[in-house]
């Protein structure tokens, strides 16, 4: 599930431009992973930051958003 997306935008994509996404896992956390994510469109790094999810129960989580 995802808990926190910490992103900086660093320049203009065109609308229409095909952009690329990596996402490297960095740490983990007990239930928390954190992953270092960067933006590319084809002139170069437009975008990048962190990503955090959580490893949850699914069926405790469906239960608990009833």
């Amino acid at each position: 599930v995802g808990m926190r997306v910490q992103l900086d935008h660093l320049q203009p994509t065109a609308v229409g431009i095909e952009v690329a996404v990596e996402a490297v896992l960095e740490k983990v956390e007990g239930r928390r992973l954190i992953f270092h994510v960067n933006v590319n469109d084809p002139r170069g790094l437009v975008a990048t930051g962190r990503v955090t999810r959580v490893i949850v129960d699914t069926e405790r989580f469906l239960e608990k958003s009833r």
